[in-house]
Formats: C-alpha cells, sequence, structure tokens
C-alpha cells in the first residue's frame, strides 16, 4: 500500500471516529444540565473535543483544530469549575458540534482546507463563546507581542513569581537563523498557552569571537512554564523546528505525583508502555517514535521481539532522551502489570464494514436454503447415519445463522439519544416546555431496521410536540404541569420489537377526525368505526387535523409517509389515546429483515410460509363451520380467513382441513389451509416491483426442492379480517 494510500485510509478512520466522538460530546452536552454530578459527563464531553483537535493536527487539518481549540478552552473552564453548566452555555456549544461536523464533512468530500463561508459562520459562533472564557484566559489570548516581549525580557534576569508545572530544555539548531526562524518569536508564542514563570538563556554554546558565524544560532534556554497545556501542544509550538533542534519538555516535581495519579486511575486495558504514556500526555507521540526508532536501531539483528520484554527498554530509552521521568515510568510499568492477568478477560471489538456484513448474511442464506435441500434429501433417504449428520448439519447451520443475525444487532437507544437535540431545538421553536424521558435503550434490533426507522421516529416524534403536546398555558390551565412529556420507548414482545412514541398532551380528537374524514369523503356519514380504525385514519395521505399550519408540521404530509415505511420494514403502526390524557403511536417491527423461523403450509399445489412467531397454536377445523367467517376458539370469537379464495387457489377441497391461529397487537384471527407441513427456517427474498402491490404477501423464499413460496403477511391479513368482521358479536354462546 502506498503512503497516499495510507493516508487516505487513515483519513477515513478519523472522519468516521471523529463523527462518533461528536456524537458522545452531543449526548453529553443535552445530558448534563439535568445530571447530578455532572463532572463525568463534562469529562467525557472534554476528552472527546482534545481528541478530535489532536487528530485533526496529524492530518495537518489547522482550521479544525483552531475552531476545535476554542471549543476545548471553554470546556477546560468548565472542567475546571470556573464556569458553570447553563442553558445559555449549552445553547453556544450545540452549533460547535454541528460546525465541526460540517467541517469534517468537507475533509470526507476533499475539501481539506476550510471553505470561506464556514469561516464566517465558525467565527460567529467563537464570537458567541467568548463571553464565557474567563476573564484570566481571555487575556491570554488577546495579549500583544509587545507585552510577550516585556514579560520574556524581566524572567531574562531569574526572577521568580511563582511555580511552573513544565520544565522545557531548548536547544536550537545551528540552523535555525538560516532557515527564517527567530527563537524569540518561538518564546513569544510559547507565553499565549501560559505564563512563563522563570526563563534563563544559555549561551554555553557560543564559540570565541574569531569563530562566530554570524547566521549560527548558538541560543539554548531553561524555561519553567505555567500552562494547562497538554505536552502536545506545548510540542507543537516548535514543530517548525523540531527536527533540527533539541526540546525536552519534562513536569516539574511537583507534576510528576499528577501523572502517576493519572496512570493509576486509568480503566484497566492493555495499551502498550509507550501508548499508555502518550495518552495521558506525559510523553507526546513524536518523542514515543523517536525512542522506537532508536530502540530498532538496536535489534535491528534481532527479528523477533517479545514485546513484553521491550516494554522496559522503550522506558529506558526514554528516560535517556529525557522524555520522562523514572518514577513516571516506573507507575507505568506497574499498571501494565496489574493489567496483564485481566488481559484476555477482556472484551475485544473491531470495525467491520456494513458491506462485508450484508455478504455474509446472503451466504448465511444461501447456506439456509441449502441446507433445507440436504435435509429434505436426507429424509426420503434410508440412510439413517446421513439422517443423523443431516440433523447435527441443520442444527450447526441454525447456530451459525443466530450468530451472523447477532453482529447485526445493534441497541436502539443510540438512535432514541438523537432525539434528545430534535426535542430540545423543536421545544424551543415552538416556545414549549417539553423533556423527553428515553426507556428500553438497551433493546437491540436489526442494524438495517435501526437506519430506516430513524425517518418515521422523526415524524412522529415533531407530531407529538406540534399537535400532541399544549402550551404551557394551557397545561396549567387543565391541571397539568407547565413542563409537557415526551416519551420514547422500546421492548421485545413475541419476536417483536416495540417502539412507543407517547406523550402526555391533549390526545386524538376523534370526532375532529371523524369529520374531517367525511368532509374529505373517506367515509360514509353515518359509518360504525372503532377507535382503532379512526385513529387509523390519521395516516391516510393528505389527512391533518391541524387548525393553523406551522413549520414543524400540520400539512398532512408525513404521518402516511410513516405508515408507507413502517409496511416497507414488514411492520405495523397502532395508536392509543384518551383526549385530554395523551397519546401513544406504538410501532411493531421484525427483528431482522434477513432470515426468519417460519411454518410451512400447503393450499392446493401451492405452498405458503408463516412467520412462526406469530402462530399461537394449530387446530382442526371444526365439521360445522360450513362458510362462516367465524369459529368459537373456547369462547372467543375467531375470526377465519380461507386462503384457497383468498388466492384464487384451485383444486379440491380435502375432507380435513386446518386452522393455523396467528396474533398480532391482542388481534387473533385463523388461517384455513389444507396441510400443515412443519417448520421451516425461512431466507426471506423480497419480491419483484411488479407485485409490491399485492396484499398480504411480505415477501418470498426458495424452499429446498428449489420451489418458491410465498411469505404471507400476518399483520395485514389480521387487519383485513378484524375489518370484515366488526358485526361478529365480541362472544360466541358454545351452547
Amino acid at each position: 500500500m502506498s503512503f497516499d494510500a495510507e493516508m487516505r485510509e487513515a483519513l477515513v478512520t478519523f472522519t468516521i471516529e471523529s463523527m462518533e466522538l461528536l456524537q458522545t460530546m452531543e449526548e453529553g452536552l443535552l445530558n448534563v444540565e439535568a445530571d447530578e454530578d455532572p463532572s463525568e459527563q463534562i469529562n467525557a464531553i472534554f476528552r472527546a473535543a482534545h481528541t478530535i483537535k489532536g487528530s485533526a493536527g496529524l492530518f495537518g487539518l489547522n482550521h479544525i483544530v483552531a475552531f476545535t481549540h476554542v471549543v476545548e478552552s471553554v470546556l477546560d473552564s468548565l472542567r475546571d469549575g470556573k464556569i458553570s453548566v447553563s442553558a445559555d452555555l449549552i445553547a453556544a456549544l450545540l452549533p460547535c458540534c454541528d460546525h465541526i461536523a460540517l467541517l469534517i464533512d468537507d475533509v470526507v468530500n476533499g475539501q481539506v482546507t476550510e471553505d470561506l463561508a464556514h469561516t464566517a459562520a465558525g467565527q460567529l459562533l467563537l464570537r458567541e463563546l467568548e463571553v464565557f472564557l474567563t476573564g484570566e484566559t481571555h487575556k491570554t489570548l488577546v495579549t500583544s507581542n509587545d507585552d510577550h516581549q516585556e514579560k520574556v525580557e524581566a524572567m531574562g534576569g531569574g526572577g521568580t513569581v511563582d511555580s511552573g508545572n513544565w520544565h522545557l530544555s531548548l536547544r536550537f539548531g545551528p540552523d535555525t537563523l538560516r532557515e527564517g526562524m527567530d527563537p524569540l518569536s518561538f518564546i513569544r508564542y510559547l507565553s499565549t498557552l501560559g505564563d512563563i514563570v522563570h526563563l534563563t538563556t544559555i549561551c554555553t554554546a557560543i564559540p570565541a569571537e574569531e569563530q562566530m558565524d554570524a547566521e549560527t544560532c548558538y541560543l539554548g534556554f531553561e524555561i519553567e512554564l505555567k500552562s494547562q497545556a497538554s505536552k502536545a501542544d506545548i510540542e507543537n509550538v516548535f514543530e517548525f523546528v523540531r527536527d533540527s533542534s533539541t526540546i525536552r519538555i519534562l513536569p516539574m516535581e511537583s507534576g510528576i505525583d499528577d501523572f502517576i495519579a493519572l496512570i493509576r486511575d486509568l480503566p484497566e486495558d492493555d495499551r502498550y508502555l509507550g501508548e499508555l504514556l502518550v495518552n495521558i500526555g506525559a510523553i507526546t507521540q513524536q518523542e514515543l517514535e523517536e525512542a522506537l526508532n532508536q530502540q530498532k536501531s538496536g535489534q535491528e539483528q534481532n527479528q523477533e521481539i517479545d514485546i513484553n520484554q521491550s516494554a522496559p527498554r522503550i522506558g529506558e530509552i526514554l528516560v535517556d532522551l529525557q522524555a520522562v521521568q523514572q518514577p513516571i515510568i516506573n507507575a507505568a510499568l506497574e499498571k501494565q502489570k496489574q493489567n496483564k492477568d485481566k488481559k484476555n478477560a477482556e472484551n475485544q471489538s473491531i470495525r467491520v464494514d456494513a458491506e462485508r456484513l450484508d455478504k455474509l448474511i446472503d451466504l448465511v442464506g444461501e447456506l439456509v436454503i441449502s441446507g433445507a435441500g440436504v435435509n429434505l434429501r436426507s429424509l426420503i433417504s434410508s440412510d439413517d447415519t446421513l439422517k443423523e449428520q443431516t440433523s447435527d448439519l441443520m442444527r450447526l447451520i441454525e447456530e451459525v445463522r443466530d450468530s451472523a443475525l447477532q453482529l447485526r444487532m445493534v441497541p436502539i437507544g443510540t438512535t432514541f439519544s438523537r432525539f434528545q437535540r430534535v426535542v430540545r431545538d423543536v421545544s424551543k421553536e415552538l416556545g414549549k416546555e417539553i423533556e423527553l424521558v428515553i426507556s428500553g435503550g438497551e433493546t437491540e434490533v436489526d442494524k438495517s431496521i435501526v437506519e430506516k426507522i430513524s425517518d418515521p421516529l422523526m415524524h412522529l416524534v415533531r407530531n407529538s410536540m406540534d399537535h400532541g403536546i399544549e402550551p404551557a398555558e394551557l397545561r396549567i390551565e387543565r391541571g397539568k404541569p407547565a413542563r409537557g412529556i415526551l416519551r420514547l420507548n422500546a421492548y421485545h414482545a413475541s419476536g417483536n420489537i416495540v417502539i412507543e412514541v407517547s406523550d402526555d398532551g391533549g390526545g386524538l380528537n376523534k370526532q375532529r377526525i371523524l369529520e374531517k374524514a367525511i368532509e374529505r369523503g373517506l367515509i360514509e356519514v353515518n359509518a360504525q368505526l372503532s377507535d382503532q380504525d379512526i385513529y387509523a385514519l390519521i395516516f391516510e395521505p393528505g389527512f391533518s387535523t391541524a387548525q393553523q399550519l406551522s413549520n414543524i408540521s400540520g400539512r398532512g404530509v408525513g404521518m402516511d409517509v410513516v405508515k408507507r415505511n413502517v409496511t416497507a420494514l414488514r411492520g405495523s403502526i397502532e395508536v392509543d389515546s384518551q383526549l385530554g390524557i395523551g397519546a401513544t403511536m406504538r410501532i411493531y417491527l421484525p427483528l431482522t429483515l434477513a432470515i426468519i423461523d417460519g411454518f410451512l403450509i400447503g393450499v392446493g399445489q401451492s405452498t405458503f410460509v408463516i412467520p412462526l412467531d406469530r402462530i399461537s397454536e394449530c387446530l382442526a377445523l371444526p365439521s360445522d363451520t360450513n362458510n362462516h367467517e367465524y369459529i368459537d376458539l373456547r369462547g372467543e370469537v375467531l375470526p377465519l380467513i380461507r386462503l384457497r379464495s383468498l388466492f384464487e387457489i384451485s383444486g379440491d377441497i380435502p375432507a380435513r382441513e386446518n386452522v393455523v391461529v396467528v396474533e398480532f397487537a391482542g388481534n387473533k384471527t385463523g388461517f384455513i389451509v389444507d396441510e400443515l407441513l412443519g417448520e421451516f427456517q425461512t431466507v426471506i427474498k423480497p419480491l419483484s416491483k411488479l407485485f409490491t402491490h399485492i396484499k398480504g404477501v411480505a415477501g418470498s423464499t426458495i424452499l429446498g426442492t428449489g420451489k418458491v413460496a410465498l411469505i404471507l403477511d400476518v399483520t395485514t391479513l389480521i387487519e383485513l379480517a378484524t375489518r370484515r368482521n366488526q358485526a361478529i358479536p365480541k362472544t360466541v354462546n358454545p351452547a
């Protein structure tokens, strides 16, 4: 791989990780106000900003470094308690996250320098942040060069006003002046990072007068610096003379204990010694690379290097290079020793490209189909050994299938957390006080579903905020708290994931919905509809009961799109509402879109698959049913659907028919079929666009015989049966 290719690959990793860190920052900023002890949240936000800035610096993305540095300064003041958490501070920092994301998007698109329009927008954001910087920090930022000159000259005499926390030993290279560099300019710039409390000029390298060269630099400095900047930030001051000069940066004696405390407080991990020291800021990446190169040059004849044995050697080299003191090395080695015993027990994770994962799922699906074919052949064979081995094979295929699908499962909480920002911004726009309460975030669902459910959830959340939750004045009149509550919840139920969007607002007005539906000609004036049927009208295209339009909702666009998108995911949506109390939108989705456990049924010469998690029981069709559209199931009405009639299948009806009882969202329906063919692992294949209009069919699959079977859409069929049998009495007299 070429250097350019490696850099491009590293840049891709940088953009991905930076976006994840920005997500962490945003979630932290949204949650920090409600946290009783926000220190941990603040530290996490600061670390995210610091990591983005440092990584951007490695790629020379100076415009990102410059912008993020100011954000980091504000967060540092927040972390030190110089400023406190407030709504104004969060409101100023959140747009900064958006701006950093915009700059990173530019990098993704090949723009590695800042756009002028983005520069102007960034300056406006930074201006808003300035008011949060402390007087001391702000003074440091605006100190003039003349002030620096006076400070440096005053300290040249050796006066000390305070104790520093960094000691810098600088020896500028002999060609520094020839390369157009002024040593004093580096000292001036260094003072922008903090206070130079002591400076000693080292002149021992100056030769006799007759041997002096006016263009050669002989200067060195010993400096005590008081600064909150990291070691890497201090080292970056001397970036342009780093290769030709000797630059050593060490913590003062008082700072050694701080680094040792940092090492001891690190979480358990298996970092190498150098990586650990870089992460706590005791050494910089450049110092580590210098030590590694020196180690490598000393081990060229020994190709196999024991990492555990090389750790102490790296420590020795770093101490020899005056990059760090021995007590810090000792503490780091002790930390590694403590971690070594736990290394094997730690969870390791790797990044996997989504396309590779999809390819794996496709291959597992084909394996399931092939396995079903082999199993079918073995069943009609008289070879008992073959049957036994095939049974083991099918068991292993099922385990591989489950493991492969588990790789795609992700917690839905990440998706929920994104709505913290949406609720904050929209509630501000609407002038309402709304709190988002999230539960069930640990519920796992297929990654492909998570990606496709975000837009429907966005519509539902916005709709609840705009139409559902009343203004504060109206809520107080109704005896409610001024602040409205919007809830996002997720849980597993009967092989599905259920996502609820609920609010404590005014609820749906059934009478207004009916009036609007009659006005638009959707229903007859004297139509008798259940509550669920009335609520379902809001999902009709263009339907809206909003009395005034807003930028959020009310134009009749969105709710029909929600239902269409949910249906495309083989899901359904239902509504519960109580006038004056609130409403709940409940989405039912399958756990995965790729492979399911199915139950094979036969009708005439056709074969169908019913998702196994939808089936509650199977029974023989009573002989006295005749052409009734329902039967008595232990005192309850069970609506029936004759699949033979529904799909217009010809052929003789067998003497004994069967009923497959399916259930969804509390509603039951019986499918009348000819044969029960047993369980079957089903790989879902999408239907061609020519057949997408067919109701009651969710997809297709290939059987072990090579025959194609249709997968029934249980949800749609149950809705069909429910509407058709509304006039049936709720209970049946067994007599």
